[in-house]
């Protein structure tokens, strides 16, 4: 039964959502702020619905404290049009964000899918620990290690310190080098939801990977982008197989 922190200074839909969920088979803690919300939070949580505008610490706010010493999935709850509050919670970390109103199962739906990325991380480390199979043995591509089981990063040795999110991407290309991924199928198969009109979580978590990796040995992009197409990993000196 997975454990659920839902902050929102709405107490009207707290209470509702909060049925929702409770109905859902989940596990519920409330906050109305940011700063009760740092105050209940702990390792028990599996995941926070966060809402952006609230009294005393805002959404923002809070998720940065958050990610200082947490690595909780984070599903941000926006107003609908504040495309800077989505666009900076990505930056920040957040996995998710579901801007309002929204429709309830289509929140039950999103919950369900990063729970299922999380839960899908610790079963890929216990798996690790004992007979690694091809699936979770380290995958290498030009100084750069991938360590699937417990979803770490390293360039020449240095830890790249990426999200959960950021890791499944590096990994879907990593995997299809010089092959034009598109933006609907890094959606369903990294955020396992299906691509809609102006959403940009996979550019935004793109833009987070590029910044997090460092210069290529050869000084070439790692990768390309390709409008209305989407994107590929560079084999190498700049080339790639994808056209």
């Amino acid at each position: 039964m997975s454990k659920i922190l839902l902050v929102d200074d709405d107490e009207g839909l707290v209470e509702l959502l909060a049925q929702v969920m409770e109905l859902e088979g989940f596990t519920i803690d409330i906050a109305n702020n940011g700063q009760e919300a740092l105050e209940k939070l702990d390792s028990s949580h599996d995941l926070i619905l966060l809402d952006v505008m609230m009294p005393v610490l805002n959404g923002i706010e809070t998720l940065k404290r958050i990610r200082q010493k947490f690595e909780t999935p984070v599903l941000m709850l926006t107003a609908r049009g504040d495309e800077i509050d989505r666009v900076i919670g990505l930056e920040l970390g957040a996995d998710d964000y579901l801007p309002k109103p929204f429709n309830d199962r289509e929140l039950v739906a999103r919950m369900k899918a990063i729970l299922r990325r999380s839960h899908n991380k610790t079963d890929a480390e216990a798996v690790e620990q004992s007979v690694p199979s091809d699936e979770h043995k380290p995958l290498e591509f030009q100084g750069i290690t991938l360590y699937p089981g417990r979803q770490q990063a390293v360039y020449h040795g240095k830890d790249l310190d990426l999200t959960g999110t950021e890791f499944l991407l590096l990994q879907m290309l990593i995997r299809n080098p010089g092959q034009i991924l598109s933006r609907d199928l890094l959606s369903m198969e990294v955020l396992g939801k299906r691509l809609s009109p102006f959403d940009r979580a996979i550019d935004m978590h793109m833009s987070n990977l590029r910044k997090k990796l460092p210069v290529r040995d050869d000084s070439s992009p790692w990768f390309k982008t390709l409008r209305g197409r989407g994107y590929l990993l560079m084999v190498a000196n700049g080339t790639d197989y994808g056209d």
